[in-house]
């Protein structure tokens, strides 16, 4: 059951407490990590195009930073596993919690919605801390659009799977999948970014990003679908398939065109996808209905981890 304490314990901090301080934090020394070496591997814009070794680079820095990610985890689960069973509870918890991040996407994405309310400046301005696309030609729609796909998308990513690859593998699964989707976020660009190449340096940690988000990506949207009313398991799946395959991510699109379909409304990035294009526009009260939704998906993902981790241990249930 250490497990099932340890999951519970970093999801009542992550309520609580929120964010550990930035010194502390390893997602932000992963960052520091991937912005260092990342100056290293992806040629400076401009430069004469060499695919293979920008690749072989950022692969290699990619794999570098995934094996001390892996061995730090891995250490710290050691040191809890032979602690007292409340130690070890409340360090592997404590280690835990910066891994998952469903508070402080839920209250980004509600700033958002307040700065909207105050001037479409300001709204657009809380946006661009939250999404990495171009903000400043949206209107008051499109900004609300972008926050409400920017809290399902992230939901996979702060929450969902992380605690999927916790379940499988403890906490090195978590944090690798930590590890790989900041490495996505700050490499996973097909042009120029920060004055650097990154279409064949960024291949390897977008295409790594893909394969772990995968089945979480679709666990995502299934947890927003429950209590759909007037359709079906079935119908729901359907539904969401068709808008899902309307993005050219292989994934964001799942929990993006679940939370659309659930709220009734249309969810576009300006000249790349319209999600449920029949759905009316969203209004400001559908910002917070969004973000009860992901916390109900956010405690399903709760139970269903506890269930498999219950499963996974029968023995210490006898």
């Amino acid at each position: 059951m250490i497990p099932i304490a340890v999951l519970w314990l970093a999801l009542a901090i992550d309520r609580w407490l929120g964010e550990p301080p930035l010194r502390w934090h390893p997602v932000v020394w992963i960052g520091r990590y991937l912005g260092w070496i990342g100056q290293r591997v992806a040629p400076p814009a401009g430069a004469p195009a060499r695919r293979l070794a920008a690749f072989a680079g950022g692969a290699i820095a990619w794999c570098a930073g995934a094996a001390l990610v892996l061995a730090a985890a891995g250490a710290i689960e050691a040191a809890a596993n032979r602690m007292p069973a409340w130690a070890g509870i409340l360090l592997a918890g404590i280690v835990l919690k910066p891994l998952l991040a469903w508070r402080m996407l839920r209250d980004e994405v509600m700033a958002v919605e307040s700065a909207l309310g105050r001037s479409l400046d300001e709204g657009r301005a809380q946006l661009a801390r939250l999404v990495s696309r171009e903000v400043s030609s949206l209107d008051a729609a499109g900004v609300r659009e972008s926050a409400i796909e920017s809290l399902a998308e992230n939901l996979n990513d702060s929450l969902v799977a992380p605690l999927f690859w916790f379940v499988l593998f403890g906490l090195p699964g978590a944090a690798l999948y930590r590890f790989a989707n900041t490495a996505d976020a700050m490499w996973g660009y097909r042009g120029e970014r920060g004055g650097r190449q990154w279409e064949w340096a960024g291949k390897w940690a977008a295409r790594a990003d893909d394969l772990l988000s995968w089945v979480p990506a679709r666990l995502t949207a299934l947890l927003l679908l429950c209590g759909w009313p007037g359709r079906g398991p079935g119908g729901a799946a359907r539904a969401v398939f068709r808008e899902a395959r309307l993005t050219p991510s292989p994934n964001s699109g799942w929990p993006m065109a679940a939370m659309a379909l659930q709220l009734g409304v249309r969810l576009a990035k300006p000249g790349i996808y319209v999600l449920n294009a029949q759905g009316r526009t969203p209004a400001a009260a559908d910002t917070a209905r969004a973000a009860r939704r992901a916390a109900r998906a956010v405690l399903l993902a709760g139970l269903c981890a506890t269930a498999a981790l219950a499963g996974l241990t029968p023995m210490e249930l006898q």
